[in-house]
């Protein structure tokens, strides 16, 4: 699919990710609508990107609030072409610690925000897309989601993390074989370790011996990084129901 002149609804798209994959959209020629529950960095994000740039206050969680942005994308478009899950939170909770069981209500949050959230967006999304015109190779939409290398190595204290993160993974070719019928792919990116504000909160006593961990370059990823792999993912027509690690070797150890 050619970005020009095409239309990206992004999750998370006000920071991090989400901002560096509308970064690389819209220098492409395309346009965003950027889905953010902080409305002041969604404001500052669509100021920074300037006339193709919109933004929507919804939450990932609740279906009527992603029917609206999905209608308000519409609305202000006219069409919704590619959709990019970028909404998410980390979690940091041993199985059994000093305190007791893992909270409980805690390991469903995660759960119900990385997993069912990115569910839940692309569902609605991909109804609408199959309503697209379909264009080469009667290709008619392009999702992408976000997982984590902790899908596949989660350290400790990354049960439900992990447990959400390899659901995004798991769930990705099905989908793909679901959507073939509608001219939709669908791919997953499971990042290492970004410069992202999730990551800036850790400490350097967490974030050296990850960056050690990554075989090279010894470095964080650059949220651009990412944003270049998205580019690809939506310019090559053959590439689906794929998970692609991008990590720069990184294999994490247990802690």
């Amino acid at each position: 699919m050619q970005i020009e002149n095409k239309i990206a609804l992004i999750t998370g798209g006000a920071s991090g990710l989400g901002l560096a994959s509308a970064r690389k959209l819209v220098a492409a020629g395309g346009k965003v609508m950027l889905l953010d529950l902080n409305e002041e960095a969604a404001k500052s994000a669509c100021d920074e990107l300037g006339e193709y740039a919109s933004y929507v206050i919804a939450n990932v969680t609740e279906e009527d609030s992603i029917k609206a942005a999905v209608s308000k994308t519409l609305e202000i478009n006219n069409s919704l072409d590619i959709v990019i899950n970028c909404a998410g939170i980390g979690s940091a909770s041993k199985t059994v610690g000093r305190d007791g069981p893992h909270p409980l209500d805690y390991f469903k949050l995660v759960v119900e925000i990385n997993l069912v959230g990115t569910f839940n967006v692309l569902r609605l999304a991909a109804t609408e897309m199959g309503n697209n015109k379909p264009g080469e190779d009667g290709e008619c939409g392009v999702i992408i989601n976000t997982a984590s290398v902790a899908a596949f190595d989660g350290q400790i204290g990354q049960a439900a993390y992990s447990a959400s993160k390899a659901g995004v993974a798991g769930m990705t070719l099905p989908i793909a074989r679901d959507l073939a019928r509608m001219g939709i792919r669908i791919n997953t990116i499971a990042p290492g370790i970004f410069d992202t504000p999730m990551m800036a909160m850790a400490t350097d006593k967490v974030r050296n011996p990850l960056i050690e961990m990554t075989q090279f370059p010894k470095r964080l990823g650059l949220p651009q990084e990412y944003g270049s792999l998205v580019q690809h993912i939506i310019e090559n027509p053959f590439l689906n129901g794929e998970t692609i690690r991008l990590d720069g070797g990184i294999r994490m150890q247990p802690k």
